[in-house]
């Protein structure tokens, strides 16, 4: 029953991650993300691609226009960032 408990608890405290570029760096501490991924047309089985924008934290403001970027969740910053910048991929 122990070893259970202690399953649940990792998956919950799993956080997700996210590969996107900066297409925007004028507000102070965020960054604004844009995350493609490819989904498939339910009738046609046609793969389109579907964009996403997320608001994330950066505290030192280093992230700029065109870096790739990994955001990681976190708790809510504020209204609209729940997501954290980490680092630059290459």
């Amino acid at each position: 029953m122990n070893k259970d408990n202690e399953k649940n608890k990792e998956k919950k405290s799993a956080k997700k991650g996210k590969v996107g570029i900066v297409v925007s760096d004028k507000m102070d501490k965020t960054v604004v993300v844009k995350i493609d991924r490819l989904k498939m047309h339910a009738k046609y089985k046609k793969k389109y691609k579907v964009s996403k924008k997320y608001k994330a934290h950066d505290e030192g403001n280093e992230f700029k226009i065109g870096d790739k970027v990994m955001i990681m969740e976190t708790k809510p910053i504020s209204k609209d960032k729940k997501w954290v910048a980490k680092s630059i991929e290459k």
